[in-house]
């Protein structure tokens, strides 16, 4: 055979060891409310990782290495984070991310300023749901690559600076799908039902977990097909599009939660826009 020229041998070389797999190129968006894929190399067991004190998701890529898929808070500052993980700093890089406003205008009041007993009602259901965020059950993921849990275009993305008669709140932790009332709404991924519930803002609301710290939030729901402790396989229905809870009409709120980090689902649908 002829020699490869000196050239051609050099361009070989300058290539990364291992090519990304095709998780890394789905999540990898590190971003603030975005998701980091960090390298924790190879090896026969699955080691472990925590970010901010926290255990992070940790698959094997393409059969060869162990990735941990880490959520990055909305608050967190662009700049040098990182993993740990045996022993070691793994280090990864936040880019920044501008989001866009949203002003709504709600005729409730008090879906905007709650009375004193509405706030204590507020309190309890938020500590409900921030326990239920803050699960991490040893089962992997049955896929990474998420369905739609509706079909229809979206209406609201994630990560909206919004305000409601021009007060700020919250930023908006996941996406709306713009969908008629009544449409069945579809578990993502497997998993298993941890909450159900029916609050001040989210109205009916359902929690699936789909597996190590990867939770999905579904509100706003006429109705709720589901039961705590049922395991949903992947397409099965949880429960119907509604207006409940703080809502100007029907639609779906998606969340996706990974390390008690609430993050933009459109990563695990393919439909992420920098």
């Amino acid at each position: 055979m002829p020699r490869l020229p000196f050239c051609f041998l050099a361009l070989l070389l300058a290539f990364p060891v291992h090519a990304e797999g095709f998780i890394t190129r789905l999540l990898n968006k590190p971003v603030p409310g975005g998701v980091a894929v960090v390298d924790l190399g190879q090896g026969e067991q699955a080691p472990q990782a925590r970010y901010q004190g926290k255990p992070v998701l940790v698959v094997k890529e393409d059969g060869a290495r162990w990735i941990a898929i880490v959520g990055i808070p909305l608050t967190v500052k662009p700049g040098d984070q990182y993993v740990e993980s045996g022993g070691q700093r793994v280090p990864f890089v936040v880019a920044g991310k501008h989001y866009r406003e949203q002003r709504i205008t709600l005729k409730n009041q008090e879906q905007v300023s709650p009375s004193p007993t509405n706030l204590k009602r507020i309190e309890r259901e938020l500590a409900e749901q921030t326990r239920a965020y803050q699960q991490f059950s040893p089962r992997q993921p049955s896929n990474l690559l998420f369905d739609k849990p509706v079909g229809g275009p979206l209406s609201s993305p994630f990560g909206l600076r919004r305000f409601f008669n021009d007060q700020e709140r919250n930023p908006h932790s996941g996406l709306d799908f713009a969908v008629p009332a009544g449409t069945p709404v579809k578990a993502p991924a497997a998993g298993r039902v941890i909450l159900v519930g029916d609050y001040f803002f989210n109205g009916k609301t359902v929690f699936v977990d789909h597996g190590q710290g990867l939770i999905s939030m579904f509100c706003h729901l006429s109705r709720i097909d589901v039961t705590v402790g049922q395991e949903l396989p992947r397409g099965g229905v949880l429960g119907r599009v509604g207006a409940t809870g703080r809502a100007t009409g029907p639609h779906l709120h998606w969340n996706v939660s990974l390390n008690d980090a609430r993050v933009d689902p459109a990563i695990f649908i393919g439909a992420f826009k920098p």
